[in-house]
């Protein structure tokens, strides 16, 4: 055990001149390999425009939270968000190449008749919804919190999806939410007219705003 220690270290130590003088004919030939698959991706899944009703299913979702994200609770999660969805308008899935990714996880999409795509290696881009999400996550709420246990993240995270599907405004939904890009743009109000009454959200890290009674 020791020795394969050491020699794991040993070997990622020595690797490190080799990506730091590395040639720019290496570089470019690494970047060429990258723009095939995206390509090959881009190929699999053309691009569409997406009209408000379709947005709506870009719309967060908190299907678990688990310190031990094995392939069988992943497989479980997927069952369970297949019996509480409606897939009359999905087609297919996209995922990263983490191992908790399993055969099991991508027969449970295709029995469903979805078909199974996986994002090219190291390229976030071509799943940039998912990523955006991440990071919003994270400068919104989870750089902010300090996380207890498991029972609160799940706790913190429902809530905040809550305000991010109905309240929070979106610069690619014309600053609508998820929830209203399907009903279409509400009627103007004049403010002057209205008292504005705040709601603080998770103790006053973010706030939600609504017209008085």
């Amino acid at each position: 055990m020791l020795l394969s220690t050491v020699y794991a270290v040993t070997r990622r130590l020595l690797s490190l001149p080799a990506l730091l003088f590395r040639s720019d004919v290496s570089k470019e030939a690494e970047l060429l390999v990258l723009r095939h698959e995206n390509a090959v991706l881009r190929r699999q899944v053309p691009r569409v425009r997406y009209e408000p009703a379709d947005r709506l299913w870009l719309a967060a979702h908190l299907l678990g939270v688990t310190a031990n994200p094995t392939g069988e609770w992943t497989t479980q999660v997927a069952r369970n968000f297949l019996m509480d969805t409606d897939l009359t308008n999905i087609k297919f899935l996209i995922r990263d190449r983490a191992g908790q990714f399993t055969d099991a996880f991508d027969t449970v999409f295709a029995d469903a008749g979805l078909r199974v795509l996986r994002s090219p290696p190291q390229a976030p881009k071509a799943n940039a919804h998912c990523e955006r999400i991440i990071g919003t996550l994270r400068r919104e709420l989870l750089d902010r919190t300090l996380i207890l246990n498991e029972r609160h993240l799940h706790r913190i995270l429902t809530r905040y999806l809550e305000h991010y599907n109905t309240a929070r405004p979106h610069r690619g939904l014309g600053q609508l939410s998820p929830s209203q890009a399907e009903t279409g743009q509400p009627s103007p109000v004049d403010l002057a007219s209205h008292r504005v009454h705040r709601r603080p959200i998770l103790g006053g890290l973010v706030n939600e705003y609504q017209i008085a009674s």
